[in-house]
């Protein structure tokens, strides 16, 4: 892309292998301009190249079919060989006519196009990797002072300062230059006057300009301008529309219905675009039969694509329209990945995803645009999809234990339910805040969130929503060693669910009900419970919260005193969790398995379990737990 170096590259690969004796012929530099409003032809460069051969004033050939041939010439009967540098090329016609006769010589051209149709090497450059970024700054303020502080006083400012750049050497030169104009202001200065415009071209544009080594101006939003301008109208469109897009990178079914455009005619467009480098295909996931893509735009062509979409009333409605068709295309495949999820045996089948690994697979590629487009519901218009996108994500990212996201996710939908006066909705948000916030041992302000949820289902009268909260407040309460409190929470949810009917809800609750008895030091009622919960888990097919409650119904034997029975039961609960992957769960009743074996008087199983814990630990991503089974692992040795 534009601003990336490769004039910079170029030019120091001349000096260095001119310096090694490659090129006794000697070099030939041309800047053809291709990206200027005033593009050099190449009838124009091979006169300044016949120039630079020695070939002027009377010895010049009078047309410019002989001059190329004069030109070809010289490069053929010329024995030592020549480095021929052409710069900056946006079309192949530029410079296809000044491709030497033969091979005894070489040549280097830069473009930010990437000319597929002919049989030439390709060398794509990408940003600078962020250590590297640093070390250029750096060494350009200590090359202009070295006295200056700042990069080792400032060591996190100055890499968020590469990251705001994005990593591209334009960008850091001009950030660079305007820190030596500002020597007497800190690096976070510049950090914050960034951040509060929100697109770093505003600022950057504004610093000192000045040109580099090659006469260029040190200007950024002029580079992007050039190439978007030059772009055919259906791919400045796509352009434009995937810089409004959420998250870094884009699935192509996503850009699709971004664009409103069938998923091939997006693809051949987003190739085109690719070729430009304003837009970097990335490769997610390998198949037998495919490889599957992720667009990416970088940072700096994200934000000037947006400046332009908010300066024309026409295009903001157009960048409108595509948000929305984007979120409804999120919202209906989460919630069919959502009831992938859930699905149990005499359901009706969901679309598309034909088993729950398909259905986590789409939602783990995906999980970053889905998260970001949750916050578009602080928008009013994007409001009531978004919540509802939300809600389909509660049980994807529990599952998969990223309460940091569900946080941000339901407390986004909970204020904009809120603000939209959607009682229900907002209860229903509030409630999944308060079980993220309670997996993350906020346990006062999972309560407090729970309260409010129920206090909303109540105000509505919502009975079933409102079994639901209590379910869940009883949860939270039991965790706050508040036993009594979560047995009666859990006994109204039971009551509530008997009332309308749904037993899975109330086989729930059971299994539920049976950890507070426990809490409570009642473990033969809570082995009761369970036993329950079971029997209804097991009618309705549902594998998976059968293998919980095993695990449950384990602890309560164990702590009944029937550690054998406890074994079997922990046995069971360990083959339906892997059966579903449940890798933290499978952790869990390790442990559990590891403790009955210790209440056996068999510490060798116990270590043997306890190891295993820390595997399956790991593979959940929660490096606390595998940690401390690692440590009573160890104890046992």
């Amino acid at each position: 892309m534009g601003g990336i170096g490769k004039t910079a590259l170029a030019v120091e690969t001349a000096h260095r292998a001119r310096a090694k004796g490659w090129f006794p012929g000697g070099t030939l530099f041309v800047d053809l301009r291709g990206y200027d409003a005033d593009p050099a032809t190449a009838d124009q460069a091979v006169l300044a190249l016949l120039d630079a051969l020695g070939v002027h004033g009377t010895d010049l050939p009078p047309t410019t079919e002989r001059q190329y041939d004069a030109y070809r010439a010289l490069l053929a009967d010329l024995r030592d060989r020549m480095l021929l540098i052409l710069d900056n090329a946006s079309d192949p016609a530029q410079y296809l006519p000044l491709l030497p006769g033969t091979d005894r010589h070489r040549v280097l051209i830069t473009s930010r196009d990437r000319p597929d149709a002919l049989p030439v090497r390709l060398i794509d450059l990408e940003t600078l990797e962020p250590d590297d970024s640093v070390a250029l700054v750096s060494r350009a303020l200590h090359d202009t002072d070295e006295h200056d502080e700042r990069p080792g006083l400032e060591p996190d400012a100055l890499r968020e300062l590469t990251d705001l750049c994005g990593h591209l050497p334009l960008a850091l030169q001009i950030a660079a230059a305007m820190l030596r104009r500002r020597r007497h202001r800190s690096v976070a200065s510049l950090v914050a006057e960034i951040k509060e415009t929100g697109d770093p071209t505003t600022v950057l544009d504004k610093g000192s300009r000045g040109t580099d080594q090659y006469g260029r101006s040190l200007v950024l939003r002029p580079v992007l301008e050039t190439s978007y301008r030059r772009l055919p109208p259906d791919q400045a469109r796509l352009l434009r529309l995937l810089a409004l897009a959420p998250g870094t990178e884009t699935s192509t079914d996503a850009v699709a219905a971004l664009a409103d455009l069938g998923e091939e005619t997006a693809l051949s467009v987003l190739e085109d675009l690719a070729a430009t480098h304003l837009v970097t295909p990335v490769r997610e996931s390998e198949g037998a039969a495919s490889v599957e893509v992720r667009w990416r735009l970088h940072d700096l062509v994200r934000a000037y694509g947006v400046g332009v979409v908010a300066g024309d009333v026409g295009l903001r409605k157009e960048g409108e329209a595509a948000r929305e068709r984007v979120l409804e295309f999120y919202c209906r495949w989460a919630s069919a990945a959502d009831d992938r999820l859930q699905w149990l045996p005499g359901r009706v089948e969901p679309e598309r995803f034909g088993d729950r690994a398909e259905a986590l697979a789409w939602l783990d590629e995906e999980r970053a645009g889905l998260v970001a487009a949750v916050g578009w519901a602080r928008e009013e218009r994007y409001a009531d999809t978004a919540v509802r996108l939300a809600g389909n994500l509660a049980v994807y990212l529990g599952w998969r234990r990223y309460f940091d996201d569900w946080i941000a996710v339901a407390g986004t939908a909970g204020e904009a339910a809120h603000q939209a006066g959607h009682s229900n909705r907002e209860a229903m948000a509030r409630n999944d805040l308060a079980i993220a916030l309670r997996q993350t041992g906020r346990t006062g302000e999972a309560i407090d969130a729970h309260t409010r949820a129920r206090d909303l289902c109540q105000h509505v009268g919502d009975r079933h929503s409102e079994a639901i909260v209590w379910d869940c407040l009883g949860n939270a309460l039991r965790e706050a060693g508040r036993a009594g409190e979560a047995i009666d929470a859990h006994r109204r949810a039971g009551d509530l669910f008997q009332a309308t009917g749904d037993r899975h809800s109330e086989a729930r609750v059971w299994n539920n009900l049976g950890g507070a008895l426990m809490a409570a030091g009642r473990a033969e009622e809570a082995i009761d419970a369970h036993t329950r919960a079971l029997d209804l888990f097991q009618t309705m097919g549902d594998r998976h919260r059968e293998a919980r409650t095993w695990n449950n119904l384990g602890s309560a034997l164990l702590a009944a005193g029937r550690a054998e029975e406890a074994i079997t039961a922990y046995g069971k609960s360990l083959e339906g969790r892997r059966d579903f992957e449940d890798w933290y769960g499978e952790g869990h009743t390790l442990d559990n398995l590891a403790r009955a074996h210790l209440a056996a008087h068999s510490p060798a199983e116990a270590r043997t379990f306890y190891l295993q814990a820390v595997d399956a630990y790991t593979r959940a991503n929660a490096p606390t737990e595998a940690a401390q089974a690692r440590t009573w692992a160890a104890e046992l040795d």
